[in-house]
């Protein structure tokens, strides 16, 4: 079987910060922080919601990260304001590399799933956007087992409905939290780190690989898989 690569989508393939040129006509200068402490409560409730069994859909954690957030940057954004970019959550653009990257991973052989804590309608509607829908096999979303990564039992239902063996599926995130639990339910990962100043968890649980750019993926995956 052809190796199977799993990719986060909010961060990894959509750039979550892809408001910041609309909050700056909302926020002026605090965008870029008000942007970071959005997906930073975001992720934060939906792990909260994890260990509570307190499942509610992404679409609710991250609505309620921007009332939070509105809150305690104590801007006057309206309901009309905050719906709008809600629906604009909806419609984020992809970082540049994103179409010719999975283009060149489908070349190379590889079956492509989007694997999300977001629902499956709201993945397609951001891979619909921004024109890759059509690359994947198929969208793997949280929604399913109703809890969120980095939670073992999803990790299992990505392997069991890709009917990929660990060793042959890979998971593709910029998100450390999400390499450390894929790697810890037995899947190969690549860390994808978007930013050179972003920073790995010290846990001493570390990716395959580390990559900067989907370009160079394809050759170091299989690399890896060689070097086996």
């Amino acid at each position: 079987m052809a190796v199977t690569l799993g990719f986060d989508i909010y961060g990894t393939l959509i750039d979550t910060h892809g408001l910041v040129p609309v909050l700056r006509d909302l926020v002026g200068d605090r965008a870029e922080a008000f942007s970071k402490a959005w997906r930073d409560k975001q992720l934060e409730y939906s792990f909260r919601r994890g260990l509570m069994e307190e499942y509610a859909d992404f679409g609710v954690c991250t609505r309620q990260a921007l009332q939070f957030t509105r809150a305690s940057f104590g801007t006057e954004l309206d309901e009309e304001q905050l719906q709008d970019l809600i629906g604009r959550y909806k419609r984020l653009p992809a970082f540049a590399d994103v179409r010719d990257g999975l283009t060149k991973l489908r070349e190379y052989g590889f079956r492509l799933y989007a694997f999300s804590n977001g629902t499956e309608a709201a993945v397609a509607s951001l891979l619909d956007t921004a024109k890759i829908h059509d690359l994947f096999v198929d969208i793997v979303s949280v929604d399913d087992v109703a809890s969120f990564k980095p939670d073992p039992a999803v990790y299992n239902h990505f392997l069991s409905r890709t009917g990929a063996a660990g060793t042959e599926a890979w998971l593709i995130s910029s998100n450390p939290f999400d390499v450390i639990g894929a790697v810890s339910a037995g899947m190969r990962a690549a860390w994808l780190q978007r930013s050179p100043d972003a920073v790995f968890d010290p846990w001493g649980i570390e990716p395959s690989i580390t990559v900067d750019n989907l370009y160079d993926l394809g050759e170091r995956i299989l690399q890896y898989q060689g070097s086996d």
